[in-house]
């Protein structure tokens, strides 16, 4: 999922769509509140596809970089006290505790820790 909104956002697409997972929606809709993306809308019906308009500002993508922090061969779990920090809070840090996905700020305030799926900017 991330690989194709960095592509798009490289290839200035307007839309981009992605299979269906509750992760993946959730991790759409963190990013359009966050203001990274315009709109995102689930479509379909048995195989569901995520639609994510992307925002640009002129010729340039909002999103300037995307990485994913844990990976199958590597998870990266984080206490509440030592949640990252993105370009010292310019960033988001998208967290899976166990209330859900949150961002790393509002898993600080709940003082939840957990998995550290990736960072934006």
């Amino acid at each position: 999922m991330l690989c194709r909104i960095r592509n798009a956002g490289l290839a200035l697409a307007p839309v981009v769509e992605l299979p269906h997972s509750r992760i993946k929606e959730s991790i759409a809709h963190i990013l359009k509140q966050e203001g990274y993306i315009a709109e995102v809308t689930v479509e379909g019906k048995s195989p569901k596809k995520i639609k994510v308009k992307l925002k640009y500002q002129g010729k340039k993508s909002v999103i300037e970089g995307l990485r994913r922090i844990s990976k199958p061969g590597l998870r990266h779990y984080v206490s509440a006290t030592e949640m990252p920090r993105v370009l010292n809070g310019m960033g988001v840090a998208v967290i899976s505790t166990s209330e859900g996905l949150m961002t790393g700020l509002q898993a600080r305030k709940k003082n939840l820790g957990g998995e550290v799926i990736c960072h934006v900017w």
